[in-house]
């Protein structure tokens, strides 16, 4: 499991830059929608029309009442097939500003991931956002397949982890602060983009010293113990799509996705805007 992670932790950058780069600002303002409205549009565009409350529960950790501000007309300024198109168009016009489709071992690094997202269609069941992202074309652009199957990969795993943050009884808001008390993401960025109330942020901090799982504002030792649970039933939950390239397969994934995460990041693709 632990080349599996690698390999989609290494080249989710390649996903994952969407939500950043200009060229989506750029194309979302072409049809009428800005900041959050963008956001929320494009990620659940697959969906068709979707409603704040199905935003919400698929998203999980956003503040429920900014979700129903930034989604209420949106459908009424951009149809659902408008913003997949410019967000498959933004995403080709950033990675080739990347230069990733100019990387010596692109054709390989697409075969591997293709072939993992196709064996997670098959197991759809479960993972809704997932499941409307794989009911969507392929992309004919070997660069826009590669966008294409990492996003498979994320929506499958983020699927699978929400599964996982319900049976373990942690909420939207909860599952963000113990995010931000790892260390990983500042939590600034956390809380501006999620949008949740200070008060409901300190309250929620409370609750879970409470249960023990944060020492001031950081992870207790249960906390970290929850945590590495939570991750490690959502690589198992993960296993379908990569168990299709086999240890040798991830392992070759997870070496070769190094440089195209890199390749994102040096091109400042996960840059604030």
């Amino acid at each position: 499991m632990k080349s599996m992670r690698a390999a989609w932790r290494r080249l989710e950058p390649v996903h994952g830059m969407i939500y950043f780069v200009p060229e989506a600002r750029r194309r979302y303002a072409n049809i009428g929608l800005s900041g959050r409205a963008g956001y929320f549009a494009s990620r659940s565009a697959a969906f068709g029309r979707a409603s704040a409350e199905l935003v919400i529960s698929t998203f999980y950790n956003f503040n429920p009442d900014v979700v129903r501000k930034a989604v209420g007309g949106i459908w009424d300024t951009a149809t659902p097939q408008q913003v997949l198109d410019a967000r498959l168009a933004a995403a080709g016009e950033a990675l080739r500003r990347a230069g990733i489709h100019e990387l010596p071992a692109f054709g390989e690094v697409l075969a591997l991931t293709r072939r993992a997202a196709e064996a997670a269609c098959e197991h759809p069941q479960g993972r809704p956002l997932f499941a409307a992202h794989a009911a969507l074309p392929w992309p004919q652009e070997p660069v826009l397949q590669l966008w294409h199957a990492q996003t498979l990969l994320r929506e499958f795993r983020g699927d699978g982890h929400v599964a996982c943050l319900l049976s373990e009884g942690v909420g939207g808001l909860e599952a963000l602060i113990l995010h931000a008390a790892t260390g990983e993401v500042p939590v600034g960025f956390l809380k501006a983009s999620r949008a949740w109330p200070e008060e409901e942020w300190a309250a929620t901090e409370e609750r879970l010293r409470a249960r023990g799982l944060l020492d001031g504002g950081s992870l207790s030792p249960e906390g970290v113990r929850l945590r590495r649970h939570i991750e490690d039933r959502t690589d198992l939950l993960a296993l379908p799509a990569y168990a299709a390239l086999g240890d040798a397969g991830c392992e070759r994934l997870a070496d070769l996705a190094s440089s195209f995460g890199r390749a994102v990041v040096e091109a400042g693709l996960l840059e604030l805007g």
